[in-house]
C-alpha cells in the first residue's frame, strides 16, 4: 500500500513519482503524485483511463501533451486537463527536468499499478519503452483494466488476446506481483 511521502523510481523510462495524497488519504476519491522527468523523458506509450480524469499541473519545465487530436504544449504555471476515456500521452518538451503535480480521481488502483510498473521494471521484465514484457502485459491488463488501456485494439480483443498468455503467467508464477494469493505453486 502506498503512503504519502514514498518515491518511486523507473530506471527505464525515468520517471520519479513521489506521493502527496493517497486513496487512503483521500478515502479513494484521488490520488497525487509529484512527477520529475527528465529531459526527453516520457510515459511508455498512448493510453485511456476509462474511469479516471487524469490532471497535470506543470510546476517547472515544459510538457508536451498529446490529447485526442490536440497536442499541447504546457509551460510551468499551467494545468491540462484529461476527461475519462481520452487517449492522450506526455513527455518532457524541454531540456531541463520537468516536475508536475498529476491528480487521478478517482483513486481506483492506481498506486498499486505505479508500484507494479516500477516493480516490473526494476526486475528487467519491461521492454526498453517501459512497457511490460508479453508475459507480464497478459497479466497487468488483467489486473488494471479499469486504471489504463491502450486506445486500439477495443479492450475485448486485447482479453481474447491475452488470456491464453495469462494463464501461462500465472502458473509460471509470474502472477504474484499482481495478487500475493496467486503465488501459490502450482501441482500438476
Amino acid at each position: 500500500m502506498a503512503h504519502i511521502g514514498q518515491r518511486l523510481e523507473n530506471p527505464v523510462t525515468g520517471e520519479k513519482l513521489t506521493f502527496v495524497e493517497t486513496a487512503a488519504s483521500t478515502g479513494g476519491e484521488r490520488v497525487v503524485v509529484d512527477l520529475e522527468l527528465a529531459a526527453g523523458g516520457k510515459v511508455p506509450g498512448v493510453h485511456i483511463h476509462p474511469k479516471q480524469e487524469e490532471k497535470f499541473e506543470v510546476l517547472e519545465g515544459t510538457m508536451k501533451f498529446r490529447y485526442g487530436m490536440k497536442k499541447i504544449v504546457a509551460e510551468a504555471g499551467e494545468t491540462v486537463v484529461v476527461p475519462a476515456g481520452k487517449v492522450h500521452d506526455f513527455r518532457n518538451a524541454g531540456d531541463t527536468p520537468a516536475h508536475v503535480r498529476v491528480t487521478i480521481s478517482p483513486a481506483l488502483k492506481m498506486e498499486e499499478m505505479f508500484e507494479t510498473n516500477v516493480a516490473l521494471a526494476q526486475d528487467g521484465k519491461t521492454l526498453k519503452s517501459g512497457m511490460p514484457k508479453p508475459m507480464e502485459l497478459a497479466l497487468f491488463v488483467r489486473e488494471f483494466g479499469d486504471e489504463v488501456r491502450a486506445p486500439f485494439p477495443p479492450p475485448f480483443v486485447v482479453h481474447a488476446l491475452m488470456a491464453p498468455l495469462a494463464v501461462v503467467a500465472k502458473r509460471s508464477g509470474r502472477g504474484c506481483r499482481y495478487r500475493p494469493s496467486d503465488c501459490a505453486p502450482v501441482v500438476a
